[in-house]
């Protein structure tokens, strides 16, 4: 070496490459359950304390959506897919937080005892969440009833103020979820709250009678009577009994209202009030009021329409005996009612004949007063209308016989006699000054007249001086008379009619004869 010069050498110090993560800890055991323990908070602080970030993040993510899921809190709680995703999800990262743990060093919390002694206390939030959870749910689920006890409400409010009929169908939804609550959460707010709203419910639908409504009642107080049986178990008090007395209150008033109309729903309503309260107040007044109407009814025999009070007593005797039931008593005095009234209706049948007569129904007035003579043959009554009866039977065929009321007058000075050339037998009727009728027997010899012979001048029936005509002599007074001839038996022939002017100093003739009906003349 010479001189000034120097030899260099150069040297390059190279450094060892720096690890990309931290070296791997020796395992502990401890650290992996305290990851674990920590992912289970649902919050990945397990994943934290090993700068897990992505991982964390995903953990605060499930759990979001679970809140996001869970709420508001709903009575049916959290979706079971949802739920049981969510802990599936918890498992899984507690599991793999343990791997993780099992040798990663922690960040934050250098002793894995502490860290898992947080983990534990973290444990307790959820925990809580779920009963608090619970709670909010309980809550939600009696926020529901109560909803559905307020709906009820409205149902029976809305209803209010509407015809039964209308109503009902809101009463019945309204009744079943009364119900519904008591039977199905009987510990619930809302169906502590039933019992109470009874009260409401129970005068919403009896409002008819509170409003005097009596006929319109009946029906929603037969429908609160069944209520107790589609609550069972539920204690209603004094509303169990409540719509008794006002239906039985109803149940009088508008019978005695039908019965005073003379309509015929009284019998049912009475005959209810008798059956389903025999023992109240409202049944003991059921005789007297059928008592009165008897009475009522009878004067209507001395108006104008006395026929009509005959039918109406009729119907009444009927609709009586239908009657059974009622307090001690009732039955026997209910029986007389009866028996008056069919008594006045028979009786009165005379009045009504009579009225029938004067207002030309001559067909009636026979009928009537035929039944009544029929019925009554003792009576003050019968004979005169035993006459008028065979008045109005001439009237039918002469209207004029009609135009006076008969008598019982009988007799006169002038006499008549009456033959029978035909070969039926006759009865004659007659009606004028005086009223009778006869029968004469059928002329065995005689036979019928053709129509040409009947119509000859010389025609003279009862002219045979050989025959021995059947006749009767009678005595009448001046005066119009009206004959009719009616056959009897299963003869052809028709009725045939004469008028006679009688006058005194002369004797009369009448003769029947037949042609192609049976004919008289004088």
């Amino acid at each position: 070496m010479s001189g000034d010069q120097y030899d260099r050498y150069d040297y390059t110090v190279q450094a060892p490459p720096m690890p990309t993560a931290p070296p791997p800890a020796p395992a502990d055991g401890v650290r992996a359950v305290a990851v674990a323990v920590l992912n289970l908070s649902g919050l990945g602080l397990g994943y934290a304390l090993v700068r897990r970030w992505a991982l964390t993040a995903l953990c605060l993510i499930a759990t979001a959506a679970l809140l996001f899921v869970a709420l508001p809190v709903d009575p049916d709680g959290v979706p079971a897919p949802a739920l049981v995703l969510y802990v599936a999800f918890l498992a899984a990262a507690a599991a793999h937080g343990a791997r993780v743990g099992l040798r990663t060093p922690l960040s934050g919390l250098g002793r894995a005892p502490l860290a898992l002694g947080l983990g534990l206390l973290l444990l307790v939030a959820p925990a809580g969440g779920v009963v608090l959870y619970d709670r909010a749910r309980d809550e939600a689920t009696q926020q529901m009833l109560l909803d559905r006890l307020d709906e009820a409400d409205r149902l029976v409010e809305a209803a209010a103020g509407k015809p039964f009929d209308t109503a009902r169908s809101d009463y019945d939804r309204a009744l079943s979820a009364y119900s519904a609550l008591r039977a199905d959460h009987p510990g619930s707010r809302a169906a502590e709250r039933v019992p109470s709203r009874m009260k409401t419910f129970y005068t919403t639908v009896g409002a008819p009678f509170a409003h005097g409504d009596y006929c319109a009642a009946t029906a929603p107080l037969k429908y609160l009577r069944t209520v107790p049986k589609s609550l069972p178990g539920t204690d209603l008090g004094e509303l169990r009994s409540w719509p008794d007395d006002r239906l039985a209150t109803s149940l009088y008033e508008c019978a005695s209202a039908a019965l005073t109309a003379g309509e015929a729903t009284w019998t049912s309503q009475f005959g209810e009030l008798l059956t389903a309260f025999p023992d109240s107040e409202q049944a003991g007044k059921v005789e007297p009021a059928v008592a009165a109407a008897v009475v009522r009814t009878e004067k209507g025999l001395g108006g104008a329409e006395p026929c009509s009070a005959v039918e109406r007593l009729r119907t009444l005797g009927t609709q009586i005996d239908g009657l059974t039931g009622g307090p001690a008593g009732a039955g026997d005095a209910l029986a007389k009612d009866s028996g008056r009234a069919a008594g006045s209706a028979d009786a009165g049948a005379y009045t009504c004949g009579v009225d029938q007569y004067r207002d030309g129904d001559f067909d009636a007035a026979q009928k009537t007063l035929t039944d009544y003579a029929s019925a009554h043959k003792t009576a003050k009554n019968t004979r005169l209308a035993t006459k008028i009866a065979i008045a109005a039977e001439i009237a039918q065929t002469v209207p004029a016989a009609g135009k006076t009321l008969p008598t019982t007058r009988s007799g006169g000075s002038i006499s008549v006699t009456v033959q029978n050339d035909s070969p039926d037998e006759i009865t004659v009727l007659y009606t004028g000054p005086v009223t009778g009728s006869f029968v004469l027997k059928a002329c065995g010899s005689c036979k019928g007249y053709s129509l040409g012979s009947t119509l000859n001048p010389s025609f003279k029936p009862c002219g045979d001086s050989g025959k021995n005509y059947p006749q009767r002599t009678i005595s009448l007074p001046v005066g119009t008379t009206y004959f009719l001839h009616k056959p009897m038996g299963d003869s052809l022939a028709t009725p045939a009619s004469d008028t006679a002017a009688l006058q005194s100093g002369y004797v009369y003739t009448e003769c029947a004869y037949t042609t192609q009906r049976l004919g008289s003349g004088l």
